[in-house]
């Protein structure tokens, strides 16, 4: 399996200077559209799964935007609409950069977010699987994002999200109000914009969420049923 690197998850600006260590705080992020959302997340996915083909072309950024798996809503864009998300994120949101490798002619394209928002590994993972697929769960995000860095445990994931959600620059996640029907809340990223709560309800704020009930519950029903399978095996001895 592969996985986000520090060299693939760190990128450089255009003019070959280093945009790393020593970057100013940013105090807002950007608003970027629904395709320049895509755009951003097949450029960080393939980053982690297909290394040898990165940075992409346009052709192929165009190709892994349509794609129809891991992708919700599927999308079917133009070269010229790619393209020119692609503008906005290099120019204006300082989100991508034009690569020029040796011994080619095409133009290929890289994200730079973690030049542009500081983020560890694992958060960069689960902002690229909510940037592809839209509001997901913990759970969800767990078996998901594995595929680009390894999540064994759901605390793991949640831990990621809460740094995201009190990130020092400002949020980057939220945790949005439990829907009916659902029986665990969805976690979306803000860089479409912050959510807008519906009749009656009031928006998740930008900050860290608790565990959730569910789980405790999960925990104490699963620590009961170790004692009562201890207990029932104890029993059965006395007639062995």
């Amino acid at each position: 399996m592969e996985t986000f690197n520090e060299r693939d998850m760190t990128g450089e600006i255009e003019n070959g200077a280093s945009t790393g260590e020593g970057t100013a705080p940013v105090s807002a992020w950007p608003t970027l559209t629904p395709v320049e959302v895509r755009v951003l997340g097949c450029l960080m996915e393939k980053a982690a799964t297909t290394p040898e083909y990165y940075p992409l072309t346009l052709n192929a950024l165009t190709n892994a935007c349509n794609q129809k798996s891991n992708r919700d809503p599927v999308m079917s864009v133009s070269d010229s609409e790619v393209q020119e998300a692609l503008d906005e994120l290099r120019h204006t949101h300082r989100l991508a950069a034009l690569v020029h490798t040796a011994g080619s002619r095409a133009e290929k394209f890289k994200h730079t977010l973690t030049s542009r928002i500081p983020v560890e590994r694992p958060q960069a993972a689960v902002l690229c699987e909510l940037f592809l697929r839209g509001p997901e769960t913990v759970g969800e995000l767990r078996t998901r994002a594995s595929r680009l860095c390894p999540f064994e445990r759901l605390d793991e994931v949640q831990k990621a999200l809460d740094e995201l959600a009190t990130h020092p620059d400002g949020a980057l996640v939220v945790r949005m109000p439990r829907e009916p029907g659902r029986r665990e809340a969805r976690w979306m990223h803000v860089l479409g914009g912050m959510p807008k709560p519906d009749a009656g309800e009031t928006a998740a704020m930008p900050e860290a969420a608790p565990p959730s009930a569910m789980e405790e519950e999960v925990q104490r029903l699963r620590g009961e049923v170790d004692a009562l399978k201890a207990a029932f095996a104890e029993f059965r001895r006395q007639f062995e």
